[in-house]
């Protein structure tokens, strides 16, 4: 079974930055893309971004999140980063890792339970 734990949430001053970590184990033959999304209490799932794993490439992004959002990979560990700057409220959302499992045209999603970031003073 393929596991996917994110971790790094925290309480955080408007202004503040964090960095997000995504971790996947089990059975992996091939990660093609994984991405960063975000559930804020009283709102739908948003995308953040997704990006290239085994073919590394620049994220996509949802709307208005880029340009204080950073998306790297660190292959070797199967680990997926999400850098924020200059956090706001509005930032206070769970924050969810999907990642997109699989090899030669099979392939399944897999998401994480979430790290809550709260942004407050």
């Amino acid at each position: 079974q393929v596991q996917v734990v994110e971790s790094g949430g925290d309480y955080v001053q408007p202004g503040g930055s964090l960095t997000l970590s995504c971790k996947a184990s089990g059975t992996i033959p091939g990660i093609p893309y994984a991405g960063w999304f975000r559930q804020a209490i009283g709102k739908e799932m948003e995308l953040i971004g997704v990006v290239g794993v085994d073919r590394v490439d620049a994220p996509e992004w949802g709307d208005n999140m880029e340009g204080r959002f950073t998306i790297s990979t660190d292959n070797a560990k199967r680990t997926l980063y999400l850098q924020m700057s200059n956090l706001t409220p509005d930032d206070t959302a769970k924050y969810v890792c999907k990642v997109i499992v699989g090899r030669n045209g099979h392939y399944r999603d897999h998401w994480g339970q979430g790290t809550q970031v709260t942004v407050s003073s």
